[in-house]
């Protein structure tokens, strides 16, 4: 019964974004160790052995009033986009995967979001987190939910692990100055709230 159950959760993805987090946790440790039986996967979540957010050596850690650390990914036509390009934009990164409720949940907010205030300098850059998720999945929700600012592909964890990411979804907002402003962990995140924390940041002198 316990393994039935276990194996439900682990099939059934993200539900309520309060375990979002150990959810997130079993789909890593199920991606980089599947000769793993499920309650081996268990017990090294729950003892803390397996330990993805371990930066890398000499990397910036993304901290609220720190630089946001600089990479580049491939979008869905393998054309490589760093968050270079956007210096002097206000930018929202979202981390997310489409087994994720609370992650689909809220794609048409930041949707509606850049619609509203692509042409003020904004930009929302979406990195699926697809070293867990399935990137022909990720494309065809974009696509149904007609997204049309970029979708990054994290095939390797390299970003996703430069910023910490511990629980899905996780949104970080930059000022045009490329420093993280705020972090929300989890969601999903209603129209309302990201239009303020990002005119809070327009308002600000360039």
């Amino acid at each position: 019964m316990l393994r039935e159950s276990f194996e439900t959760l682990l099939d059934s993805k993200c539900t309520p974004s309060y375990y979002c987090f150990m959810l997130t946790k079993l789909h890593e440790i199920k991606g980089f160790f599947p000769g793993l039986t499920l309650f081996s996967l268990l017990i090294i979540l729950l003892t803390g052995f397996y330990s993805p957010a371990e930066s890398n050596s000499g990397s910036a850690l993304p901290r609220i009033g720190f630089s946001a650390p600089l990479f580049s990914l491939p979008d869905g036509e393998n054309r490589s986009i760093s968050l270079h390009d956007y210096e002097g934009s206000v930018v929202i990164l979202n981390f997310w995967a489409s087994w994720c409720p609370p992650c689909r949940a809220e794609m048409p907010a930041f949707q509606e979001v850049y619609d509203f205030h692509r042409d003020d300098g904004v930009i929302i850059l979406g990195v699926n987190t697809t070293y867990q998720d399935d990137a022909e999945s990720a494309r065809q929700f974009a696509i149904e939910r007609g997204v049309q600012f970029p979708v990054l592909y994290d095939f390797d964890n390299s970003v996703s692990r430069m910023y910490q990411i511990q629980a899905l979804p996780t949104t970080f907002f930059i000022d045009r100055r490329g420093v993280i402003r705020n972090v929300i962990y989890g969601g999903p995140l209603n129209e309302a709230l990201l239009k303020v924390e990002v005119e809070k940041l327009l308002k600000e002198m360039p």
